[in-house]
């Protein structure tokens, strides 16, 4: 199956459990794989044929940096639902990322994976 890879799209958004995070907010990053045949895009050479990338990452843009969540889960599970909607995909991987999480110690990153898929 073809894919069409959205890497390290960086939102500053206010997504916590603890209250400072929902306050003051921090960096998240978002990949999305979505997975669907190309072949008639690659043939045509027509955006129609296809997924608008730039409807993607607004979309996507618009989720993180909308309504609050306070799980990571939660967030992703929003993109891949609203993603899956909207674009004629068979399958989705959605990784959110918080970047510099408020835990004691040394912690660069911690990052939720899902993968869904349609009956397409």
């Amino acid at each position: 199956m073809d894919k069409i890879i959205f890497e390290k799209m960086q939102f500053y958004a206010y997504h916590g459990v603890f209250e400072e995070e929902m306050r003051l907010g921090q960096k998240f990053e978002v990949d999305v794989e979505m997975f669907l045949d190309l072949l008639k895009a690659g043939q045509s050479d027509c955006i129609e044929d296809t997924v608008n990338y730039a409807a993607v990452y607004e979309l996507v843009k618009e989720l993180v940096t909308g309504t609050k969540k306070k799980l990571l889960e939660a967030l992703a599970e929003e993109i891949a639902k609203q993603i899956l909607l909207l674009f004629p995909l068979k399958e989705i991987i959605v990784r959110v990322k918080k970047l510099h999480p408020p835990i004691a110690g040394h912690i660069q990153s911690i990052s939720v994976e899902i993968k869904r898929g349609t009956n397409r």
